[in-house]
């Protein structure tokens, strides 16, 4: 067993001696990609449940799957520690059978329901388990989100007027599946959707002047996020007001992200950063983001939220001026905050926000 499972082993142990429990089974995509290191127990890419399971208990872990994933997960997915326990996909007595004893005792927690087994289920503690990355992810995280990013800032470059949303959102999905990611969110606004939508789904709309490229994307299990803005001619005065507003609402919200923080004083530190720049009520047209890793966002930051910032954690901000956007995923280092999706090679502006002075992404100019 690696560093990396140990500790997360140690975790899971943890949390079970707390409950008294014998174990837990783990079949959210989530869960399975972060127990096991980056193993992926899913076929449909739209489930957030996968179709094999880990058993973890205090000291040791088994994966149940049918024959059909057994074959991949045993000859390259699953770290040798863990145990693969295989049963015909088409005898559903067998996959109740293939967990260890059935979990009988009733000492077995879920993360979610599962048929034939009745088993409690698992509470927000254990979502916690995942938050502070290790340092053998945190190396993995630092690939992906610049692989993300560069996937994202290559679309960009080659969006011409006329396109439509579909084909940039083609362009952006093929920079990401050719860096072996995965989209879990891939959004395409073109000049006018851009001001009426927060969240706007690519549609055969034909490009004009200006564009938003966002994506959450994952490989291994982790997930990074990335917006960047491309304009095929120089930015009116006021998208430029708009635009610099923005970053520095998100140097603000940078800025408060340190370990022990909790999640509400940042939205607040959010909310004065609206008011300073002359957009006070735009924080009220959509979320700020919040906490990511292994799912798009973990927690959202909210009014009052009372969740504390974990030293290692990863984090990604999105504010919105209406017509405009920044986006980057970060890490709470414990020397100040990294900004893992900077590539270096798009053009930037600096923001400051309380002393603290960030690059974060200007809108490209083609």
């Amino acid at each position: 067993m690696n560093e990396e499972r140990r500790v997360k082993q140690d975790r899971i142990a943890g949390w079970l001696g707390e409950r008294g429990l014998d174990g837990v089974v783990l079949t959210r995509r989530c869960n399975f990609s972060w127990c096991t290191g980056g193993a992926a127990n899913h076929v449909a890419e739209g489930n957030d449940v996968g179709v094999s399971s880990l058993v973890v208990t205090a000291d040791a872990a088994a994966a149940v799957a049918n024959n059909i994933e057994a074959a991949r997960l045993g000859g390259e997915a699953l770290p040798d520690d863990i145990k693969l326990i295989e049963y015909p996909y088409h005898d559903p007595r067998a996959r109740v059978e293939a967990f260890p004893v059935a979990l009988g005792g009733g000492g077995f927690a879920a993360d979610t329901p599962l048929e034939g087994l009745d088993l409690a289920a698992t509470d927000a503690e254990f979502d916690r388990l995942r938050w502070q990355l290790t340092t053998a992810e945190i190396a993995r995280y630092r690939t992906v989100c610049r692989d993300t990013a560069e996937s994202v800032e290559a679309a960009a470059r080659g969006v011409s007027k006329g396109m439509t949303e579909a084909d940039i959102a083609a362009r952006l999905a093929g920079q990401l599946r050719a860096r072996s990611l995965t989209p879990w969110v891939l959004l395409i606004g073109a000049d006018e959707r851009i001001r009426r939508y927060r969240h706007p789904l690519p549609t055969r709309r034909p490009l004009e002047d200006y564009a938003m490229l966002v994506t959450c994307a994952e490989r291994g299990g982790l997930i990074a996020a990335v917006s960047r803005l491309v304009s095929l001619a120089a930015p009116s005065d006021e998208l430029h007001r708009r635009h610099r507003a923005v970053t520095t609402v998100d140097a603000a919200l940078i800025a408060a992200t340190k370990p022990g923080a909790t999640l509400g004083n940042i939205f607040v530190t959010a909310q004065e950063a609206y008011r300073e720049v002359g957009f006070a009520d735009e924080w009220e047209l959509h979320h700020q983001g919040g906490s990511i890793g292994y799912l798009p966002r973990e927690v959202k930051a909210a009014p009052g939220c009372e969740v504390e910032v974990l030293v290692d954690q990863a984090f990604a901000w999105n504010p919105s001026i209406t017509g405009t956007k920044c986006e980057d995923t970060i890490l709470a280092a414990a020397d100040g905050p990294e900004i893992l999706t900077d590539t270096g090679d798009w053009p930037a502006i600096e923001a400051s926000w309380g002393g603290n002075s960030f690059s974060r992404p200007d809108i490209l100019t083609l």
